[in-house]
This record gives C-alpha cells, structure tokens and sequence, in this order.
C-alpha cells in the first residue's frame, strides 16, 4: 500500500504544480511583451495553442501569437493543415459572434412589414452603394421587421447624412426615402445621436468593417449585399 500512497502523493503534487508552473508562464510572456513592445501592456488573455511551444494573446478581439517567453510575435493566420482549419479565423469569428437578442435597439430605428414576425438586423452607411442597392431589393420582401444600425464609416458626409436621418420625425421612411428615392429629410440633424457613436464602437468592437452587413435572427452574420432570394432563405432557417 505505501507505494501506492507515495504515487498519489506524487500526482497530487503534479496537479498542484501544473496551474503554478502555467501562471508562471503567462506572467513571463506578459511582462516581457509588455516591456518590449509598445501597446502589448494590456493583453487581455493568453491561452496556450495545440502547436507546442506556441501561445496566443489575445488584445480585445485582435490575435497574435509567441513563444513561452514572449521573445517573438506573430501576427497571422495559424492553419491546422491536418485538420484544414484556418484556428485565427475561427477564433475570431467565436470572438465577433453577435447574439441578436443582445443588440442593443436603443441604438436603431425598426421598419416593419406585414406581420413584422420575422426579424433581421442591418448595419448601414448612407453613402453605401452596395447599400442602397441591398436597401431596394429589401423592399421585396414581406413580413419581416428589420432593424436598422446606422454606422457612418465613408466620411464626414455620411455623418451629416446619418445625423438627419436619424433626427427624422419618421427614421425609417426618412432611411427609404433616401436610400430608394435619394430624398434627405430637411432638418439640420441637431438631435441627441449618441445612437450613432454607439454603433461606431460596437462595429470597431465586432469588427464590422463593411457595409452592408446584416445579422439574423439566429445569429447567422452575412457581411456584404445578398439579394432577395438569399434573404428569403436566411429568413426562413
């Protein structure tokens, strides 16, 4: 029996040092990249990868890669090339993922057609073309509420333009009337748009670069202008 005793002894002791021994290098690799390069002082996690030797840090929803002593760094894709599986893309895609019931509506305005029972969430520039060509063919579908995020990315102009809309008695019909039937409204867009400076933060957030991009309702994102049809199908699933 005291063999026995000695090895669970032993194996306690290992599962006690592993955690201190995994700290340990966290702490290395922090302080070091930390030290030596500037803007790497605030990593938010560091979590080893199934390459040996190699860690990612990760810095909100932005991924590189060093070794155990954080004296190199990588910034770039790392492929699994048994798996076939791009590891960064994946990671990013977990980090950036929108749950659509924890949009935060406050932040757009909603249109609603039919029954509205389907729903669809959109983040817009109004000086998007592939917006407005995405915008038009929107209009076919039916029974569906789509609520739309504005996010003036192109310039100081879709500021000015996404001001007025949002600052419009009627949101939604000022967004149409311009995105269809290039009509702004006339007002001087003088209202609170802290809505909008919301939605700037949370596109730099989930990495939202371009417009349109549109997220349904069971959290399936498509970044870029899909037609009707696909917006049919995506409704549907």
């Amino acid at each position: 029996m005291k063999p026995k005793t000695t090895s669970l002894a032993a194996l306690a002791a290992l599962a006690l040092a592993l955690p201190l021994a995994a700290g340990a290098q966290e702490a290395a690799i922090r302080k070091n990249l930390g030290d030596r390069v500037p803007g790497l002082n605030r990593i938010d996690e560091v979590r080893k990868m199934p390459m040996p030797g190699l860690y990612e840090i990760r810095i909100e929803n932005e991924i590189f890669y060093t070794d155990a002593e954080g004296n190199y760094l990588i910034h770039g894709n790392l492929i699994d090339t048994k798996a076939k599986k791009n590891l960064t893309e994946e990671r990013i895609d977990k980090l950036t993922a929108i749950k659509f019931d924890e949009l935060d509506l406050k932040n757009a305005f909603s249109i609603v057609r039919g029954n509205g029972k389907r729903q669809m969430a959109v983040f817009e520039d109004p000086n998007c073309g592939y917006c407005k060509r995405f915008e038009k063919d929107l209009q076919k579908i039916d029974n569906v509420t789509v609520h739309l995020f504005l996010i003036p990315i192109l310039g100081a102009d879709s500021v000015v333009k996404s001001r007025q809309i949002w600052c419009a008695a009627d949101k939604g019909k000022a967004w149409v009337d311009w995105m269809v039937r290039d009509t702004l409204p006339k007002n001087d867009g003088s209202c609170n748009t802290d809505a909008l400076n919301a939605n700037l933060e949370f596109a730099r957030k989930y990495r939202i670069t371009g417009t349109p991009a549109v997220v349904f309702a069971d959290g399936t994102r498509v970044p870029g202008a899909i037609n009707a049809q696909q917006v049919e199908k995506m409704l549907a699933r």
